[in-house]
Order: C-alpha cells, then sequence, then structure tokens
C-alpha cells in the first residue's frame, strides 16, 4: 500500500507543495502500523489474552458472507461470461477515460467571486476610483451580492503592486438558501453579471474566485487559467501577433475573459531636439535636456529648516503644466553667450524650446515584459464549461494552423496547464516503475507468477470504479 504513494513524491513544483504531506502523513500512518503489529501487538496479546480464544464472526461479517456466498458460486459457474463482462467493462470505461479530459486541480466552489478590472493605461487615480465605484455600483443591484469591495493601485507596503488603471473586486455573496432563486447556479450569476459590467464603456474584466486568482498568480504570474507567452525582440511586433492570438484564443469553445496584457497605451510626450537649430545657436542636446529636467523635475535653491529637520526647496513648472505639449513648447532655454562677450554686461538670449524642438504626444510602452531574457507579451483567457487539456489542445492546432509568427518569434503556454504537463511527464515515468515494484513483492510473496498476474488484475478493474466516479461527477 504505502508504494501506491511512491508517484506522489515524484512531484516538484507546486503540485509536489500540495500533495507530499497528505501522502507523508499515510505512508507514517501506515509504516507506524506495520511496526506495532509485529512488536506491540504480539506483546500485548500475551500478556493479555488467557486461555483458548474462540473465532467467532460479528453480525456485519457474518451478512456479507451470506451475501458474498452465492455471487461468488454464480461466478465460478459462469467463468466465460464473467470474463468477457470484465473485459467489455474495462473497454467500456478504457474509452470513456478518454472523453473525460484533464485537469490540474479539480475547481472548487469558494461562493465568492473576484474581478480583475483593468483600464486604460495612464487612467489617473481620481478617474480609476470613479469608474470603480460606478462598476460597484452596477454589481451591488444583484440581490444576490452581499458585500462589494475594492483595491486600486499599489498600497503603502507593496506587497502586490498594482498600477491605478488596475484594480482587484471582490464580491462577498450571500448563503444560496437567501437568494431570490435558489435553483440558479453560481456559473449562471457569473455570466448574468458579466453581461451586465460588459456595458460599461473603459474597462475590460476577468471574473475568477480569490484563491484561484492568487494560486494561478503564483504559478505563472498570471491571474488567469491559460497564459500564451509570444516571444520576439520588437515591441510592436508582438503587439500585432499577440492581438491575432487573442482573436484566435477567442474562438476557442470554453473561453471567457480573453485578454491581451496591456503592453502599449501609456501616453507620453516626446521632446525631439532639432539638431540643425541647435547647432546655429550654439547648443547641444545635453542643454536643452537639462533645461527641461530643471522645469519639470526641479532644481535646488535652498534648504528649509524647521527645527533640527531640514527640507529641500525646490523651484519646478506647476504639474499641470508640465503634461500640457504648449507649456512645455514656451520654456525658455538660454542661449550661450559668445566667447568674447563681457559676461556682466551682456543679457542672456533665450528660445522658446518648442523653436529648437519638435514636442510630440504619442503612446509608449505600458509595460516590457522579459523571461529567460527575451522580451514577451502575455495573451491570457481563463477556461469555463470544458477541462483544461482538451482546451489547450484546441488552442494549439489552432495556433498552430492559423497564427502569423514571424522568424525569431515563438510561442509558449503557462498557466495551471505547464503545472498539468509537468505533473503527467513524471507520472508517466514513475507509475509504470511503481507497478512493476508491486508485481515484484505480488512474486516475492507468493512464488507463482500466475497468481501474481491473478491478483493484479485487480489494478485495472479498481481504475472503473474511478472512472465511473469522475462520470458521475461531471
Amino acid at each position: 500500500i504505502m508504494l501506491v504513494y511512491l508517484p506522489i513524491f515524484a512531484l516538484t513544483g507546486v503540485e509536489g507543495k500540495m500533495f507530499h504531506p497528505m501522502a507523508f502523513t499515510v505512508v507514517a500512518a501506515l509504516l507506524g502500523a506495520l511496526i506495532f503489529s509485529i512488536t506491540f501487538v504480539p506483546a500485548a496479546i500475551a500478556i493479555l489474552v488467557k486461555g483458548k480464544v474462540n473465532e467467532e464472526e460479528n453480525f456485519v461479517m457474518t451478512k456479507a458472507r451470506q451475501l458474498y456466498q452465492p455471487l461468488l458460486k454464480l461466478a465460478l459457474n459462469n467463468t466465460p461470461v464473467v470474463f468477457i463482462t470484465a473485459l467489455l467493462f474495462i473497454a467500456a470505461t478504457g474509452y470513456q477515460s478518454t472523453r473525460l479530459g484533464s485537469e490540474f486541480l479539480p475547481q472548487l466552489d469558494e461562493h465568492d467571486i473576484a474581478l480583475h478590472a483593468m483600464r486604460i493605461p495612464g487612467t489617473g487615480i481620481d478617474q480609476a476610483t470613479e469608474m470603480q465605484l460606478l462598476l460597484e455600483k452596477r454589481i451591488a443591484e444583484f440581490p444576490e451580492v452581499k458585500q462589494v469591495f475594492s483595491k486600486i493601485g499599489t498600497a503603502e507596503i507593496a506587497t502586490d503592486p498594482m498600477p491605478p488603471n488596475v484594480a482587484d473586486t471582490f464580491l462577498i455573496l450571500k448563503e444560496i438558501k437567501d437568494w431570490p432563486n435558489p435553483n440558479k447556479s453560481k456559473q449562471q450569476l457569473v455570466d448574468e453579471i458579466r453581461t451586465a459590467i460588459e456595458e460599461i464603456p473603459g474597462n475590460n474584466y476577468e471574473l475568477t474566485q480569490p484563491i484561484e486568482m492568487r494560486f494561478n498568480e503564483l504559478i505563472s504570474g498570471v491571474r488567469a487559467d491559460v497564459a500564451l507567452r509570444i516571444y520576439g525582440d520588437d515591441l510592436e511586433t508582438l503587439a500585432q501577433v499577440g492581438a491575432q492570438a487573442a482573436q484566435l484564443l477567442a474562438k476557442v469553445s470554453g473561453g471567457q475573459d480573453v485578454r491581451m496584457e496591456q503592453a502599449k497605451g501609456l501616453p507620453m510626450i516626446s521632446v525631439e531636439p532639432q539638431r540643425d537649430h541647435l547647432a546655429l545657436l550654439g547648443l547641444t542636446v545635453a542643454d536643452v535636456q537639462e533645461t527641461l529636467r530643471s522645469a519639470v523635475s526641479g532644481i535646488e535653491t535652498g534648504l528649509i529648516y524647521e527645527g533640527d529637520r531640514r527640507f529641500k526647496l525646490l523651484v519646478r513648472m506647476d504639474e499641470s503644466l508640465s503634461k500640457d505639449p504648449k507649456a512645455l513648447a514656451q520654456i525658455p532655454v538660454a542661449i550661450p553667450r559668445p566667447t568674447d562677450a563681457d559676461e556682466e554686461e551682456s543679457e542672456l538670449i533665450y528660445v522658446p524650446l518648442g523653436e529648437i524642438a519638435d514636442i510630440l504626444e504619442i503612446e509608449g510602452p505600458n509595460q516590457i515584459n522579459r523571461r529567460s531574457g527575451k522580451r514577451n507579451i502575455v495573451v491570457s483567457a481563463n477556461v469555463e464549461g470544458r477541462d483544461l487539456g482538451s482546451f489547450i489542445a484546441e488552442t494549439q492546432s489552432l495556433m498552430r494552423n492559423e497564427l502569423d509568427l514571424p522568424a525569431g518569434y515563438w510561442l509558449e503556454y503557462g498557466g495551471t496547464f505547464e503545472q498539468l504537463e509537468s505533473a503527467s511527464q513524471r507520472l508517466s515515468i514513475v507509475v509504470p516503475i511503481t507497478l512493476i515494484l508491486i508485481i515484484g513483492l505480488l512474486y516475492g510473496a507468493f512464488s507463482s507468477i500466475r497468481d501474481t498476474l491473478i491478483i493484479f488484475t485487480g489494478v485495472p478493474l479498481a481504475l472503473t470504479g474511478g472512472i465511473i466516479a469522475l462520470t458521475l461527477r461531471d
């Protein structure tokens, strides 16, 4: 029995951390029982049990024997029928096992809902808060929802840093018996909420569960069930390929909350010096950079003392003006004096920044991800209504046939599927080795190949029960 748990000890990573304690506990209990059964129990019987011991059966065993004996006689009298029936049963359940699909872990009902809301990069905290309040108000209209609360941006203790345009919303649901329609499933409620919030403009959403969301993020850095990582060099090309992959992924049955991470779209102001004009005026790019830095970031002009505390005094533009291209164009840039000019008598001459540089509003990269030293972009999705294994298989086939990947770009699959694939590969090696060890132990106990194989037939017959249970669960 202890050998059965050997494959679990072969698991690594997250799956190993989850199942090792359970396997260790069972093996330790069995090992303790084995030691006590060959040491303490015989000694206790020798001391405590006196005289002749009569062998008796309790009521349960008597009834079980009465039921089993006629069934055993029936089976022995019809061995061909029983043998063929068992083979057909194994074949039928074996075929059914190919239709069950595969999951890394079964989805547990946490009762509550987690909603990950994303807005346009560059959205300010005030606007994000206003949009979040509108979202919470719409969700609170559902009678099944008991409480809604959110977290925007990064807290002072940055254990979970996020930009202001990203929010985590948690929906605490009432007990099902308190719902207007107790027969409504949680999935139906999630679908209704998704339909309602999609009417609110300016947002993208992922709907999942609180623990499940954190678990997925812990595994692959992505809060969804499936992550497609596209690797390459050029950010613009990555964004184009990612957008195509997101469109294809949305076609796969069972895919929900398909989105590409916000890799670009951050509003920026670009100041591009006109080098010919700078040369005519005797200016350098460094002069322009220093002037712009002083105006926007500030320049230290002194110190302010309050008791034993000191504060730097900075002079800079108003923050609202530093975001205005027209205001930036009016920043005066000092032209160097001629080498023969008298510094005390000659006045400095200034030229507006807008005359010696092009000031443009552009969209810059919102984030640049690197993994193994390579740029990448992530397309993610949640899986609902089907198993993860078949979803990935269909996705891989679709991407292989229809996704246009330029030379030097490639695709990897992550999320919980990565752990499922890793565990499956290990178990495909360890499980056969364990079965061979069990056969060896049986042969050592019975010294007969025939008896060993007869007893070992219990393994495929036992698997039929597990497959039937999984089928009924689905």
